[in-house]
């Protein structure tokens, strides 16, 4: 028999605003605020969860037709999320959100099984992080406990630099003392301050927006200044594959990995082939139809999760045996995440199986929250909690801090790193794939 204090009596979603720093990519530079989206479930039994995701304005139409079909539901029930994604997120009921809202990133093709797949997982995936957090404070276990267990009880993270600006460039915007880094020596000091304040075992640089040959020379001064640090080069799949095989040829024996250094399995195949350099990626493979290609053309070595597009906790440990099965590594993908996304991706790590990289994270460039004790990294790791549900408490002042701003700032709830480049540079356009 069903316990009734499992039942859900009450789904809320709120759309955020948080600071941002002034970090350079391909396609341009981060806004000075970035959306995100909290929900929170609450139950007969008194307690609540609470999942953390993207927060484009399409994401949170998704939802709100999702999480119209989930009161009477039990938390204990979160397998039955996939059914109710099935039944709701139709490429019809898609089709009826105000084209007016839509970003584009999820419905260019909302036909299509892969994107309706996407749009499934990322509603999965919130609300099970949801549901196992509520579950977890009603039966007093850790979310881990859902998924088998831990295996590691810390996870190791990695530094993530990125070339970037002082500042957003107006005075009224946020600001933080990390000043710019915009040449070699800019990205060293910049690891120099990472290593130092927190830690971090592992470097990863943020690549794309400089010429190649630029970051090889970065990251090879990294790695000479920590020699024992293992450090990665993620230029997000904008080189072609010749490019990206001469400077594998050249970084082979410096770099851990080389993260999708050009875009497409066929063309990561071809650099693994030419320089035996082990390739990650969080671009190519984004789904499991795509792991049995990438493992007949050895394309792909290490494989970034990211359970907010993967479908959640429990996908992410399936993924884990998968690439244990198959001798491949696996890390987790970072975004701009608050505190809940971090706790949940410490315990998704924790259980998860088989050789895990450290894992990437963004939370060092956030100065804000929205639990009432943020995470402390110490020598680079993070404990995986043993408290109930995702070991952390929302912070209600500050949600509901952050969705004023959200209401306060229409123009900031869809990223657009294109367009906030182009306070920098007026006729910045985003680069088309390869650019070198």
């Amino acid at each position: 028999m069903a316990n009734p204090n499992f039942t859900v009596t009450r789904v809320t979603i709120t759309p955020i605003l948080i600071q941002d720093a002034p970090l350079l990519n391909l396609q341009g530079v981060h806004q000075p605020y970035t959306p995100r989206v909290v929900v929170k479930v609450e139950t007969q039994g008194g307690e609540y969860g609470v999942g953390e995701t993207y927060g484009d304005t399409e994401i949170i139409e998704y939802l709100k037709v999702f999480s119209e079909q989930l009161l009477g539901l039990g938390v204990d029930q979160s397998q039955s999320l996939w059914q109710v994604a099935r039944k709701t997120l139709t490429g019809e009921a898609i089709r009826t959100i105000d084209p007016g809202l839509v970003s584009g990133k999820l419905s260019r093709q909302v036909t299509g099984d892969n994107t309706l797949v996407k749009v499934h997982n990322t509603a999965v995936s919130v609300f099970e992080v949801a549901f196992l957090d509520a579950l977890g404070k009603l039966t007093g276990l850790p979310v881990h406990t859902f998924l088998g267990g831990k295996i590691r009880d810390k996870v190791d993270f990695a530094a993530y630099l990125f070339w970037r600006f002082a500042d957003h460039g107006d005075p009224g915007l946020p600001t933080d003392d990390w000043g710019a880094a915009l040449d070699v020596p800019g990205i060293v000091a910049q690891a120099e301050r990472f290593v130092r304040d927190y830690g971090f075992k592992s470097i990863k640089l943020k690549g794309g927006y400089h010429p190649p040959e630029i970051e090889a020379e970065a990251i090879i001064a990294v790695k000479q200044r920590f020699p024992d640090h293992p450090v990665r080069l993620d230029p997000n799949g904008i080189w072609s594959a010749e490019t990206g095989t001469r400077i594998a040829k050249e970084l082979d024996g410096v770099v851990e990995y080389l993260e999708d250094p050009t875009m497409g399995l066929q063309g990561m195949a071809e650099v693994h082939r030419a320089t035996g350099v082990q390739l990650a990626t969080n671009m190519c493979v984004t789904s499991m139809d795509q792991i049995p290609e990438a493992v007949s053309l050895g394309s792909t070595q290490v494989i970034l999760c990211d359970h907010h597009y993967w479908g959640g906790l429990r996908a992410t440990q399936h993924l884990s045996r998968i690439c244990q099965s198959f001798g491949m590594g696996l890390s987790m993908h970072s975004n701009t995440h608050l505190g809940v996304s971090l706790a949940a991706m410490l315990h998704g790590a924790g259980a998860a199986e088989g050789d895990l990289h450290a894992c990437d994270t963004h939370r060092p460039w956030q100065r804000e929250d929205i639990i009432t004790i943020s995470h402390t990294f110490v020598d680079g790791a993070l404990t995986v909690p043993d408290d109930p549900g995702l070991g952390v408490e929302l912070d209600e002042d500050a949600v509901a801090r952050l969705h004023q701003r959200w209401l306060d700032m229409p123009e900031m709830r869809i990223r657009d790193d294109v367009a906030a480049m182009r306070k920098f540079q007026p006729g910045w356009r985003k680069p088309v794939a390869p650019r070198w």
